[in-house]
């Protein structure tokens, strides 16, 4: 049993040219006595679960998850440098400047390798098979294709700088990678020590990314981790806490807060720093779905002025909430109807204030669900 206050981070380890971090194994019990942690827990737990109701009162609420998911994909993805917008990340390949598609790239990777994740959820467990799989295909066709995609390295990486010489941070000898990631998966797992589930991610996490398992891609498989155990341990019914907004928001002090755990043994400041942000992203997303239920009773009043289109408005509509950014041809494939009577129920959705024409696209005219984009609130890049 280990108390917060009292942690050891590890100790660095001279190798020939260098010293790299080893981490303190975490697969023990955890204690602590500063009563703010509770408070935060005890908040945290109940945002949290505030959350998780309405994701079972919303309906068709697996529409609004596949948002959640894109939206994670971009500002996780964000973090490590990528610019797609989350608008992008919803449009097709072909409306995408070259010169972005390598970034959109990234960002699509990131969704399906969520949506893997998700699904082998329902036969494995949060391990490091899983871990490996989802690091495959986040790495498919792009800049980290080369770095063994689903496999842990076997050579020695670093943090910051351009070389092991003036590394920021350099994380334990690949010979320690396995030793270490079977630690953690059984400290996800051990159910003989009572550690509440918040406080076993938030170290997890930390721990995950002290690690650095793989060459490339650990910030977004560690972030994607956080939501993979919560539904796994079903704390949450669906997918509808995601923490990269908060980090991306929060940037620089995310980095070092994880940074002093290891600097200054301070696992006490990550975890409070943690708990803030379920605490927060828990209550934006609560809002979030408070915001969505108010803009969907509002659109389906608007469709009662269709008239005898109101049936193809409704299924338009609900289309809509997974993919906000349309053609007049996607309403054609969608309902199975001509150019000119899907021109004219986007022409009507338009006027009805749902639909926006994007200004600058004259031919092969793009419409979006602005209003219900803009309750994802990404931010861009100053």
């Amino acid at each position: 049993m280990i108390k917060l206050e009292n942690f050891k981070s590890g100790i660095w380890r001279q190798q020939t040219q260098y010293k790299s971090f080893l981490p303190e194994k975490i697969n023990h019990g955890w204690t602590w006595e500063d009563p703010k942690v509770n408070t935060l827990l005890e908040d945290a737990t109940r945002a949290f679960g505030e959350l998780n109701a309405l994701t079972i009162m919303v309906p068709d609420v697996d529409l609004f998850i596949r948002m959640h998911v894109f939206k994670e994909a971009s500002q996780s993805s964000r973090i490590e440098g990528t610019q797609t917008r989350m608008d992008e990340a919803l449009m097709p390949e072909k409306w995408i400047a070259p010169e972005r598609r390598d970034d959109w790239h990234e960002v699509q990777n990131y969704v399906a390798a969520m949506n893997q994740a998700l699904e082998e959820l329902k036969i494995l467990p949060l391990s490091n098979r899983l871990l490996r799989n989802v690091h495959r295909t986040l790495l498919i066709g792009v800049r980290g294709k080369h770095k063994l995609p689903g496999e842990f390295r076997r050579s020695q990486n670093w943090i910051g700088g351009s070389s092991l010489k003036d590394a920021v941070y350099i994380p334990p000898h690949h010979e320690d990678v396995a030793d270490l990631m079977s630690d953690l998966e059984k400290f996800l797992h051990n159910e003989a020590i009572d550690v509440p589930h918040l406080i076993r991610i938030a170290v997890s996490h930390y721990q995950f990314e002290t690690i650095h398992p793989f060459l490339d891609g650990n910030g977004r498989i560690g972030r994607l981790m956080i939501p993979l155990y919560l539904v796994s341990k079903r704390l949450l019914r669906k997918p509808s806490l995601y923490l990269s907004d908060f980090f991306e928001r929060n940037r620089s002090a995310y980095y070092d807060a994880l940074t002093v755990v290891r600097e200054a043994n301070n696992m006490l400041h990550w975890v409070k720093f943690f708990l803030n942000g379920v605490v927060e992203t828990s209550q934006r997303g609560v809002e979030t779905f408070q915001h969505l239920l108010t803009l969907r009773n509002d659109c389906e009043a608007k469709l009662v002025n269709l008239g005898r289109r109101a049936e193809n408005g409704r299924k338009l509509l609900i289309y809509l909430y997974s993919r906000p950014i349309i053609t007049v041809a996607d309403v054609q494939g969608l309902l199975d109807i001509g150019h000119k009577p899907a021109n004219n129920l986007v022409k009507a959705f338009v006027d009805l204030e749902i639909l926006k024409q994007v200004p600058e696209r004259r031919r092969n005219r793009l419409f979006t669900f602005e209003e219900y984009l803009t309750l994802f609130n990404v931010p861009e890049e100053g």
